[in-house]
């Protein structure tokens, strides 16, 4: 529908509904999150929103950016996990920041941000003379699924006066279960979220609204250039309705539509199911490799990323030493190339902060079935065995 109409969302005499229909959805969305108002922008990807939060928060931290540029400016430094989404050094380097000025925080075993080690990182900037802006924490990384812990987070941020943005591209659609929302417990105290509806909600690619806390127009101060052959103040209609100029585009996509119709027609409680059955379709990946002889969890999932090592017969007795490593790092890849040219299957794989390579299942799709699961494993058996 999008494609045949060919709209392009930037103001309201251009493009009416499909402008409405993005202002409903992100008030939803929201909703969701647990602020009582906010902003946003549907924009194309989560590695933009991100840039959108990490631009937004270096404005609210010193508006004269917007103007005078980068020059006679402190240095600036924020703070993300070592875990966080490649998209933030991109995002550093494309912004003039800088990704030197990037401080990698520190992971527990299971791959979320650890606050105390945050807040050391802080003070340590400080003394030496740079200047802190924001954090940004994530809620579903890419490869362990890992959320951080948000409500101590934003207790770091409170004291030291720091944006907080949260990175729930991918983790952020299980606000929609009440059963899995927990996982974000503390997304109301982010300052700025990024959420990708095309990812666990399947809404068509691509589907990514940042949204923003602020109501007072803090996104268009930032962004807007006041393009006089679009934006003229008098208009006969509420030119609030003018949302482009909040965009660091001009011609920009209805995207929202994609997960306003997803919504309509699945209803909040579809939405919800989707979610849920895709966690526990991972919980039941995760009791079968539990069960089977040469299947090995990298560590217990709390999302959807269930992360594993096959390890074939000829390795099953040795000692897991440096030579046992070094064997099982090879494993993998084979198997990834005797699946891809037999055309059976095709499952990711990859290396991970001092883990050798393993297997990682993301469940997303509702057409997947336990016996896909099963399959999944016999096929990595069959194909590995003799290795």
């Amino acid at each position: 529908m999008t494609e045949a109409l060919n709209p392009s969302v930037y103001t309201y005499e251009v493009s009416p509904v499909f402008l409405l229909v993005e202002e409903a959805v992100l008030k939803k969305m929201i909703e969701f999150i647990g602020w009582k108002e906010g902003d946003g922008i549907f924009n194309p990807g989560g590695s933009v929103s991100n840039m959108y939060a990490m631009n937004l928060a270096r404005y609210k931290y010193c508006p004269d950016i917007k103007e005078k540029g980068l020059s006679g400016l402190p240095r600036l430094i924020f703070f993300t996990s070592a875990e966080c989404h490649y998209s933030m050094k991109k995002a550093a380097s494309f912004l003039g920041i800088g990704t030197e000025n990037v401080c990698f925080v520190e992971t527990d075993g299971r791959g979320k941000m650890i606050p105390e080690e945050l807040e050391r990182q802080v003070w340590q900037a400080k003394k030496e003379g740079a200047a802190p802006f924001l954090v940004c924490a994530t809620s579903g990384t890419t490869v362990l699924g890992a959320f951080d812990p948000l409500d101590e987070i934003a207790d770091v941020c409170e004291r030291h006066g720091l944006w907080l943005h949260v990175d729930a591209s991918w983790g952020g659609s299980a606000l929609m279960s009440r059963k899995h929302r927990k996982l974000l417990h503390g997304i109301h105290r982010a300052d700025s979220v990024a959420w990708n509806p095309h990812k666990m909600l399947m809404a068509g690619i691509q589907c990514c609204a940042f949204l923003v806390k602020d109501k007072s127009d803090l996104l268009k101060k930032c962004y807007s250039a006041k393009a006089s052959y679009l934006f003229q103040q008098d208009k006969f209609y509420d030119v609030s309705y003018d949302t482009g100029d909040k965009s660091i585009q001009c011609s920009r996509r209805p995207d929202a539509f994609k997960f306003w119709m997803t919504w309509k027609a699945l209803g909040t409680l579809g939405l919800e199911e989707k979610v849920n059955r895709a966690l526990a379709l991972s919980r039941y990946l995760v009791e079968e490799i539990k069960k089977r002889e040469g299947f090995k969890l990298l560590m217990e999932p709390e999302y959807a990323n269930v992360c594993f090592w096959y390890i074939p017969p000829s390795l099953r007795e040795m000692e897991e030493g440096p030579e046992f490593w070094a064997k099982l790092h090879l494993v993998a890849p084979a198997i990834k190339e005797r699946m891809m040219k037999k055309g059976s299957l095709m499952l990711g794989y990859q290396p991970h902060r001092g883990k050798v390579n393993f297997f990682r299942q993301v469940l997303i799709s509702p057409q997947v079935r336990r016996e896909d699961m099963d399959f999944l494993l016999d096929e990595i058996d069959l194909l590995g065995r003799d290795m």
